[in-house]
């Protein structure tokens, strides 16, 4: 059951990059549980340069969808079938062709305005995509550590040539065959905590999700990952994403990323195992 409770109040654009130079006809699509804290942030920064705004909830219990429908988004409902699924579903309630697609936690720089603004200074680009720089901020932090680069990946597309594939945990924009994504230079924040003790109940909860859309390996192969999965995810945190420049913070974002690998490989192995004596059980009363 979808329901839109978009209501048509003055919005507030305080905060909006480029809030006087006009709206482009971008649809920047959000999914949304439980995001009262950051929502209203978020959408603050889209607000002065998309002209459609969806936010897809799955259900929030706090005040989520009454922030955003304030802001001036379209807000609906969708029962929680995973996280491609539900982007998908928002980018199929997009107004516009060039849709722009973030996470409640993800926040646009206004660098990054200003380059998608550049972008279509000239009327809206030939269909494409862009990929964007999503650059982690730490709890406490108004911007990213020194020389932040984490991810690159398509954000802003042409409905055209591609959309979100569905799958339930890892999420990506597929674009057609032949279509080479521009780049664009400026970060997008990505606030995935506001504070240290959400961090692992949040790697706690993603893990599982990882475990359970993980494919089928060995529990001889997994357990012949575990001395390793730790120190390998880790060096490559802090070493190749750069969190070796976030000082403390940044040595307890890779800590915190390679224990949960290493949690993630755990609860494959308990869940194997567990098959396993079920079908054992199984063999032997049927003997």
């Amino acid at each position: 059951m979808q329901s839109d409770i978009h209501r048509k109040r003055k919005s507030n654009s305080i905060g909006s990059p480029q809030a006087d130079a006009g709206t482009l006809p971008i649809s920047v699509t959000i999914i949304t549980l439980n995001e009262a804290e950051r929502i209203g942030g978020m959408i603050r920064t889209v607000k002065g340069l998309a002209d459609d705004i969806v936010v897809v909830d799955s259900g929030s219990t706090d005040d989520t969808c009454k922030i955003a429908a304030d802001l001036g988004a379209r807000v609906f409902h969708r029962d929680w079938t995973g996280y491609g699924e539900q982007k998908a579903y928002a980018e199929s309630l997009a107004k516009n062709d060039w849709i722009l697609s973030l996470d409640a936690d993800e926040f646009l720089s206004p660098e990054s305005a200003m380059q998608i603004r550049a972008e279509f200074q000239n009327g809206a680009p030939a269909a494409g995509a862009y990929r964007l720089w999503v650059v982690f901020v730490y709890p406490g932090d108004e911007k990213p550590r020194p020389f932040a680069k984490d991810h690159s990946i398509v954000k802003l597309f042409h409905r055209s040539i591609g959309g979100t594939n569905t799958h339930p945990i890892f999420d990506r924009v597929d674009v057609a065959a032949g279509i080479e994504p521009k780049k664009l230079t400026a970060p997008v924040y990505h606030r995935t905590i506001t504070n240290f003790s959400q961090m692992v109940d949040k790697g706690n909860r993603f893990s599982s999700h990882q475990a359970k859309a993980h494919k089928a390996k060995s529990t001889f192969y997994l357990k012949l990952r575990l001395p390793f999965e730790m120190p390998y995810w880790f060096l490559r945190a802090y070493l190749l994403r750069g969190h070796i420049t976030g000082g403390w913070k940044g040595f307890i974002f890779a800590m915190n990323m390679a224990y949960f690998r290493l949690i993630k490989i755990a609860k494959l192995i308990e869940a194997r195992e567990a098959q396993n004596a079920l079908k054992t059980g199984n063999s032997s009363h049927s003997v």
